[in-house]
Parts: structure tokens; C-alpha cells; sequence
């Protein structure tokens, strides 16, 4: 498994480090419904002799901002033979910062500017770099790092979140004494499928006490996405399965999860507050990932707090 992490590493940052042609060609067939897994046409062995990337089509949501994460999903193709080298699909997909540092000068140029549900096809000639001794066809889709769909009216006694413009969220603590069992309250309807049990999700995240709204753990402060399966964690499981990607949720977590921590912790008889951006999911924890993701760094104790 590290080796195909590896090469799907190396790969995309072969593809990555071209120089950019605006036009592409239309050898490379790319069908598929937005959001489904693409299915890529063309006649093997395809002679790639210069990089090259177009759009295949253009996306409706939010626009990508230079310096702040992108979020993809990609499959890599052997232009020689058309086999699948890597893919995120059926996985995690791929978060970046949206610079030439973090991505590569051309995968920069492709996406900058770009809207979130485009996609892409890049092809790269043969290239000794990495290890890579055949031309690559990489095509990618531009997901969102932020719940998007329609909010739903906040419920009476719990926490008060806003937003900031990147869709980071602050949660103002109630004065209401906290629900006993675990609650999952909506604030924003995603129009993507229903979580699966067991799935594999990419989220953002912040944690806060109920009682005094402090901070205990939160993805936002770098904005990058994070990607975990949720089998054997408990609170995350009961609160994110059968919610729909795109959503964003607050679980409510009472003490009896142990989310706290163990006896002694400050936080241990704490309620702890999660407002959750769904951005995507997959149909098992047992789909091995070519991407790098990140697991909750406390799923031992069923909680991704750091």
C-alpha cells in the first residue's frame, strides 16, 4: 500500500510539474455524471509528446481562491496501456493548498480560477522523474472544503454558529443545560448521497466546550480537510450516517462517550459541541486509499480531538 501511495504521489507530481497548454486534445474522451467516477476514452497506446490540460466542463459552485485549500478527486491513466495507476475514487480524495509550492506550477494553472464541480483532464508526455516511465492521462474533479446547500432554520436552547466567508465556524455557547444524549441538529442541507455505515469521510471540523464555547480541536485552523473511516467511532458514526454530503451538522456529544478524556482531564464531565462539513463519503472504511489523508488522531477513544 505505501508503494501505490508512492507512485500516485510521484505521479501526480510529475503531471503537476508541466508547463500547462490551454487546449489539450481531444484524443482523451471524458465522460461520467458530475460527481460520479469519470470514464476516460481514447486509443492506446496514446502518443503524449508535449503536457497538456483542458476543461472538460465548468463548475457552478464556489470560485477557488489562490493560497486557500482545494479539495480533488482524480483517476490516473497509463496512456500506453490505459490501465488504472491511481485513483481516489471509492476513497479519499486529494486536499491541497491552492498555490505552485504546495501543487506544481501546471495542476496551479488548471485549477486557478476555476469553480468548484469542474473538471479537468491533464496529459503528460513520458518522463523519467519519479520513476515514471510511461505518459499519464489524470482527470480531476474540484470538490468543495465548505458545506454548501440550503440552511435550516437553528434550533431554540442550542449553541449559535456563524460563519465566516471562508465558511469557518464560530460557536457561541448556551445557556440552556446541554441534552443528555447525543444530538444531531442540521444547519445546512447538502443535495449529495446519504452517508453509508462504515463509510470513509472527508470533513472539516471544530470542537467546543458547551459550557464556555472554548476551542478544544478544529481543522480550520489550517483549513484543510480531513479524511477518516468512521467504524468504531461511535459519536461520529451516530451522528454523521445518513446525513448527505454537502451538509454540515452539529453533534452534541454528552460525557458518557468519554470524548473528554480519561479521569483527571479537564474536559472529562465535559459536553462537547462538533459543527461537521460533510464533503464527501464513501460506501466502506475497507476501500484502501492512494491519497493522503488523515485519521482522527484519538479514534482509539472514539473522537478525532487531538
Amino acid at each position: 500500500m505505501r508503494r501505490v501511495i508512492a507512485v500516485a504521489v510521484a505521479v501526480l507530481l510529475l503531471v503537476t510539474g508541466c508547463t500547462r497548454s490551454v487546449s489539450g486534445t481531444s484524443a482523451v474522451q471524458v465522460g461520467g455524471d458530475p460527481g460520479a467516477r469519470p470514464t476516460v476514452r481514447f486509443q492506446v497506446p496514446l502518443a503524449v509528446t508535449a503536457p497538456s490540460s483542458r476543461v472538460v466542463w465548468d463548475g457552478t459552485g464556489s470560485t477557488l481562491v489562490d493560497g486557500r485549500p482545494v479539495l480533488i478527486d482524480y483517476l490516473l491513466e497509463n496512456a500506453s496501456t490505459g490501465a488504472v495507476v491511481a485513483e481516489s475514487y471509492g476513497s479519499s480524495p486529494k486536499a491541497y493548498l491552492l498555490t505552485k509550492e504546495s501543487m506544481g506550477a501546471d495542476l496551479f494553472d488548471a485549477l486557478r480560477g476555476q469553480r468548484v464541480g469542474a473538471r479537468i483532464v491533464q496529459e503528460s508526455p513520458v518522463s523519467a522523474a519519479g520513476g515514471m516511465t510511461f505518459p499519464t492521462v489524470i482527470v480531476m474533479d474540484v470538490l468543495a472544503t465548505r458545506a454548501e446547500g440550503d440552511p435550516v432554520p437553528a434550533r431554540p436552547g442550542m449553541p449559535v454558529v456563524t460563519l465566516a466567508t471562508d465558511g469557518a465556524p464560530t460557536i457561541a455557547p448556551s445557556t440552556s443545560a446541554p441534552p443528555p444524549d447525543l444530538t444531531v441538529v442540521p444547519l445546512v442541507k447538502g443535495t449529495g448521497d446519504q452517508v453509508p455505515t462504515d463509510a470513509r469521510v472527508t470533513v472539516q471540523y471544530t470542537e467546543v466546550d458547551w459550557a464556555t464555547g472554548a476551542v478544544v480541536d478544529s481543522t480550520w485552523t489550517t483549513g484543510m480537510p480531513v479524511s477518516f473511516g468512521l467504524a468504531g467511532l461511535g459519536a461520529w458514526s451516530q451522528g454523521l450516517i445518513e446525513q448527505t454530503v454537502g451538509s454540515q451538522v452539529m453533534v452534541v456529544v454528552p460525557p458518557s462517550f468519554g470524548l473528554g478524556g480519561p479521569k483527571g482531564s479537564e474536559l472529562q464531565n465535559a459536553t462537547l459541541v462538533f459543527v461537521v462539513d460533510i464533503l464527501a463519503a464513501t460506501g466502506s472504511t475497507a476501500a484502501a486509499s492512494p491519497s493522503t489523508t488523515v485519521s482522527p488522531s484519538a479514534a482509539a477513544s472514539s473522537s478525532p480531538t487531538s
